[in-house]
C-alpha cells in the first residue's frame, strides 16, 4: 500500500531523557538482516521495517534483530531493550544513550520509506 508519508508529523522513533524509544515491524526468517526503511500502517503509524535471517523460536529473531541494531546505531547490544512484542512482528525497543545522536543515525532509514 501506497501512502504519503508525512515525515514532519509521524517518526518511528521518540528521542527520550534517557535516549530513543524505536517501533520497529519485524520480519523473522527473511533471508538477510537488514533494516529496509520505514513503512506506514494502515493504523497511520511508523514502524522502521527489519528483517533478520532468524527463525523467531526460543528468542533468536530478537537476538538476530538487537544484533542488527546494535551494529547499526554502534552501540552495544546492552544497552537495547525490548520494551514489547516481545512474541510480536511489531516491537517497541528503547536504546539506552544518546537519543538525538541515534535519531540521526535513523534520519537515512525516513527518506527510504513506503
Amino acid at each position: 500500500m501506497e501512502a504519503a508519508f508525512p515525515l514532519a508529523e509521524v517518526l518511528p522513533w521518540q528521542v527520550e531523557a534517557e535516549g530513543l524509544m524505536l517501533w520497529l515491524k519485524l520480519t523473522p526468517k527473511g533471508g538477510l538482516d537488514a533494516l529496509e526503511g520505514v513503512e506506514l500502517l494502515s493504523d497511520g503509524r511508523a514502524v522502521i521495517k527489519a528483517r533478520v535471517k532468524a527463525a523467531p523460536e526460543d528468542g533468536r529473531a530478537n537476538a538476530a534483530l538487537i544484533d542488527l541494531m546494535a551494529r547499526f546505531l554502534r552501540v552495544p547490544k546492552k544497552l537495547i531493550i525490548i520494551r514489547s512484542g516481545e512474541t510480536s512482528r511489531l516491537k517497541k525497543i528503547f536504546v539506552a544513550g544518546d537519543g538525538a545522536q541515534f535519531q540521526n543515525r535513523l534520519a537515512e532509514l525516513a527518506s527510504n520509506h513506503g
